[in-house]
This record gives C-alpha cells, sequence and structure tokens, in this order.
C-alpha cells in the first residue's frame, strides 16, 4: 500500500491560496433586510406570473463558477413542489439552499448553513415552511413509522406538542410553530450564528410558503 504524505509546508501552501477565495466570496455580501426584500419582490414576481428567470444563462453560469456570493440562506422543505429558486425567482449563485424534509436542522445541515455564513458572508436565512407539509403531518399523525423516519418525527414533535394546545389546525399551526422554533434555535447557535445575530450583521426569519397562490409570507 502506497502511503501518502501531506507535510505542513504543503497545509499552509493550501491555506494561503484558499483564504483569498474565501475572502473574496463574502466581499459583495448584502444586508439582511435589503436580501430579504429582494426575495419578497422575487416572490411577487414569481406570483404574478412575472418571473423573470435572470441569472440562469450561460453568462451566469460562467461567472458563478468562479466563485459564489448567495443572497441569503433558505432552509427549506425537501418537498417537490417547493424550490426556492423559483418560488423566489432567482437563478444560479443566488441562494445557498439546505433542504430536509420538514425543515428539519441536523448537525450536517447547521455545519452547512454555517460555512454559508462564515465563508460566504450570507446576512440572511429564511427558515421556510409550506401548508400541507408532509413531514409534519406524520409527526401530528403520530403512530409506528418505518426506517429512519423516527428521526424526523421526532425532531418536529416539540412543535406538534405546542400545536395541539394552540387554537386552530393542528397541521398548520405546527409547521408554523416548527418553522419558528427551527429559526429560534439557528439564531441561539453558538458560536458562529449567534454572535453574527447579536452583532446585526445576519437576521434569520421564519416564513410560511403557500402551495395554492404561491405567496410567501413573514412568520410573527
Amino acid at each position: 500500500m502506497r502511503v501518502v504524505t501531506i507535510s505542513v509546508i504543503t497545509v499552509g501552501l493550501v491555506l494561503q491560496v484558499l483564504t483569498p477565495v474565501l475572502a473574496s466570496e463574502s466581499a459583495t455580501a448584502v444586508s439582511g433586510e435589503a436580501a430579504w426584500q429582494r426575495l419578497l419582490e422575487g416572490n411577487l414576481r414569481y406570483v404574478a406570473g412575472a418571473a423573470t428567470q435572470a441569472h440562469r444563462d450561460a453568462g451566469r453560469r460562467t461567472e458563478v463558477a468562479k466563485g459564489q456570493h448567495p443572497l441569503a440562506i433558505v432552509v427549506g422543505c425537501a418537498d417537490s413542489r417547493v424550490p426556492p429558486e423559483l418560488l423566489f425567482d432567482q437563478g444560479l449563485g443566488d441562494l445557498f439552499v439546505v433542504r430536509l424534509a420538514g425543515h428539519v436542522i441536523d448537525d450536517v445541515a447547521l455545519g452547512s448553513i454555517e460555512y454559508a455564513v462564515e465563508h460566504l458572508g450570507a446576512g440572511l436565512i429564511v427558515v421556510l415552511g409550506h401548508e400541507r407539509c408532509g413531514a409534519v403531518g406524520a409527526a401530528v399523525a403520530g403512530g409506528e413509522a418505518p426506517g429512519h423516519l423516527p428521526a424526523l418525527i421526532h425532531a418536529i414533535a416539540p412543535a406538534v406538542a405546542a400545536a395541539r394546545t394552540t387554537p386552530g389546525d393542528v397541521n398548520e399551526n405546527a409547521m408554523r410553530i416548527h418553522a419558528t422554533l427551527v429559526a429560534q434555535g439557528l439564531a441561539a447557535s453558538e458560536p458562529i450564528l449567534a454572535e453574527r445575530v447579536k452583532a446585526g450583521r445576519l437576521r434569520i426569519v421564519a416564513a410560511r410558503y403557500d402551495l395554492d397562490d404561491g405567496i410567501v409570507t413573514l412568520l410573527p
């Protein structure tokens, strides 16, 4: 077996090459408020059937091949009906998207989010829930679940418990509460996210996507 050794000098050279790249990628970051307004404007275009479909041509592909400057991070559900790039009318390199069923966050997803904040300079995180979410519905229904589904249901369980004591539709309330809890958890996540939130360099919001009319609304 051939053993490959990497010297400390080699590692140092690699880090020297990567550092300016990471710095340049975060140089064009916009504020969280400005990013949120651009996403809302994009959603209005999408709802009106007037999506620009900008940043999706060969020129944009060539541009972002050199580095990425995402406008925002979207933490969304894996549901095939909720593609962030389409419903916010964004293109290549505009969004850093992390999607798991029920917009659940685990350590790997959190690490991905931290990377986009720390190294790409994203100033906005949107936790995007949606109506009639299957993962939330499964958590509300309860009972036995096969495979690894119990882990998913367990992550949503606190929201379901709170929803059962809230007037209104349990599934809808559970989705809204879960999105809010995820956003709050991210805002309190030490050390990277919480520090930037406290410093006013990162905004984290929870939002709801309507499957029927396509509208994204901010959750309280």
